[in-house]
């Protein structure tokens, strides 16, 4: 038996190798950079080929022979032994067999020894083809109670979690536990109850509200988790009254106008007001705003709506769902609705916003907006005073649309930008889906239809409103994606969330085509009033028509085809500001 050194191109494979399984790609990868870094630790082993052939074969080292070529090595040592008589195959099978990896306490002891020859962690990690990170969380097994570190090195080792918790406890708490949960010589150790025993609630900085001021003066200090993953904020404290403290403090500090710190309720949720109502869409500025601690001590912010005060009826006033007072109502067990009514109102909200969005910046052509506008004027939340009473309706947000289009003497002086802002800002402040007295009804829906609102819609595939939906059309969502409905509802739902995370999902209930039976009462409503009109009012119709036909109506219908206009007075412009609206 001797050492010499050879070309590795050389060596031939021996047949009778135990190993004729390929190794991994990952494998071979870990094998070559470390024969790159520092070279073969362990020459293979080769004999001299029987039968007249002067060449010499492998008995052991096959993958770190094919490694060192792939390196480009000219040359390596090896150690050359006799021939056996069965071409080496039973040492093959014991060198393969006997051969085991070092678990992690050993390597950890290994690193901490180079670490005392003056390597360096990246050094390391090169020549081990090993991450940095992977490195750090070995050389945390140094925090670890050396008794636990000894039942470790029997091969009774904890999961990452575990391991990572043990790590981060104090030596005399590890001590406490350990002398608690030690296991009976030759048993394995009940690492979660020992992992249990020592967890401790964490609060990440990542989370954190507060700066550097409240974190000094609430002597909060930050401890690096080594374990998470390399491209995250994983600093964190486990003096949670402290972390709770700073956040709330600087909740009051900056509490928004109109807003309050609300209580959470047993699922971690803000506790409104009663009667009040969630906002999930866009707030408008007569919404509140809530802000409150989550159970992960994040600050998290909602908006909700007050009910609008009703006045409340006479004697004979409906209640509820129109009977009069006083009558016996039966209550009889009814199937859940495919959506609930907070599921209506959240359609209500994102309806509305998406039917401002689309007035605000979708194509409309004059006609329509035209159309629009007496539409608007037949909603459901829209009154105009006829003359026959005292009642004055008059809200502040119509009158600037009016002055607008006024000069100083009262005449009307607009140009058609000015016209298509006013009248676009107009049915924004009109028209309305959200539930409630300011429901402008199917006109709403209609016009939102019109306009293309259906593509403003955001996506409604989320853990708030899928909430919303019975098992049924959880199970319908399901039919035309790829995602089966599972045996629980919250599971389909969860499963529903994921497939639509960077998809987009729109219910057909949150659609703006008119309901069937709300339009067919729409139309009703025409013709009867339509019946009751009286002769004097068509015969002012007949006039304007006359009138438009002699041409004595002001203003030229050519002025109103403007190629590319341009909005040039403030008002315009303080209004697409505020909208986000452009001139066509």
């Amino acid at each position: 038996m001797h050492i010499m050194k050879v070309d590795p191109r050389s060596l031939k494979d021996n047949p009778d190798n135990t190993r004729q399984s390929k190794s991994t790609p990952q494998a071979d990868a870990l094998l070559l950079a470390t024969i790159k870094a520092v070279g073969i630790i362990q020459p293979p082993v080769i004999f001299p080929e029987v039968g007249g052939g002067n060449g010499y074969v492998i008995e052991a080292g096959h993958r770190r022979t094919r490694m060192a070529i792939a390196a480009g090595l000219e040359e390596i040592e090896v150690l050359v032994v006799e021939a056996a008589n069965d071409n080496g195959a039973m040492r093959s099978m014991v060198e393969n067999i006997a051969r085991e990896p070092l678990n992690p306490v050993d390597q950890w002891r290994g690193i901490e020894r180079l670490i005392a020859l003056d390597w360096t962690e990246e050094a390391i990690a090169v020549a081990l083809a090993l991450p940095v990170r992977q490195i750090r969380k070995l050389r945390l097994l140094a925090n670890v109670l050396p008794a636990m570190l000894d039942q470790m090195a029997l091969g009774d080792m904890p999961n990452e979690q575990q391991l990572r918790t043990i790590a981060a406890a104090h030596l005399d708490e590890q001590k406490e536990v350990w002398k608690a949960h030690k296991p009976k010589k030759g048993q394995p150790a009940t690492w979660f109850q020992i992992a249990n025993a020592l967890s401790k609630t964490r609060m990440y900085a990542k989370d954190a509200s507060f700066g550097d001021d409240l974190k000094e003066a609430y002597g909060i200090e930050w401890i690096e988790d080594l374990f998470a993953p390399a491209n995250e904020d994983s600093r964190y404290t486990t003096n949670v009254e402290a972390y709770l403290g700073a956040q709330q403090e600087w909740m009051t500090n900056n509490l928004p106008k109109k807003g309050v710190i609300a209580e959470v309720t047993q699922w971690g949720e803000a506790k409104l007001p009663q009667k009040a109502s969630r906002v999930y869409g866009k707030p408008s500025k007569g919404d509140h705003t809530a802000i409150y601690l989550d159970r992960n001590g994040k600050v998290q912010t909602v908006h909700y709506r007050m009910p609008e005060e009703k006045k409340t009826g006479g004697k004979g006033a409906l209640v509820g769902g129109g009977a009069t007072a006083g009558d016996d109502v039966t209550d009889a067990p009814k199937q859940r609705p495919d959506v609930t009514q907070k599921g209506h109102d959240m359609i209500g909200d994102l309806r509305t916003d998406a039917l401002h969005e689309a007035l605000a910046r979708a194509p409309i052509e004059d006609d329509t907006l035209t159309a629009l506008l007496v539409l608007a004027f037949a909603g459901l939340n829209v009154r105009v005073d006829s003359g026959a009473n005292d009642t004055v309706f008059g809200p502040k947000r119509f009158a600037r649309h009016a002055v607008r289009l006024l000069d100083g003497d009262g005449k009307l002086s607009f140009d058609i930008d000015t016209l298509r802002i006013a009248a676009r800002t107009m049915l924004v402040d009109v028209l309305s889906c959200r539930r409630g007295m300011s429901n402008s009804g199917i006109v709403s829906r209609i016009a939102g239809e019109a306009i293309g609102a259906d593509g403003y819609l955001p996506n409604m595939g989320t853990e708030d409103f899928l909430l919303c939906l019975s098992r049924q059309a959880l199970e319908t969502s399901c039919k035309d994606i790829a995602v089966l409905p599972r045996p629980k509802v919250r599971e389909t739902r969860a499963a529903l969330v994921e497939h639509f995370k960077e998809g987009h999902f729109v219910h057909p209930a949150a659609l703006f085509a008119p309901d069937p039976k709300e339009l067919s009462g729409l139309l009703k409503q025409g013709e009867i009033v339509e019946e009751e009109d009286t002769v004097t009012s068509d015969e002012a119709t007949d006039g304007l028509v006359d009138e438009l036909a002699g041409g004595r109506v002001a203003g030229d219908a050519a002025d109103l085809d403007v190629a590319d206009p341009q909005v040039g007075d403030d008002a315009a412009d303080e209004d697409e500001a505020a909208y986000g609206i452009a001139a066509e």
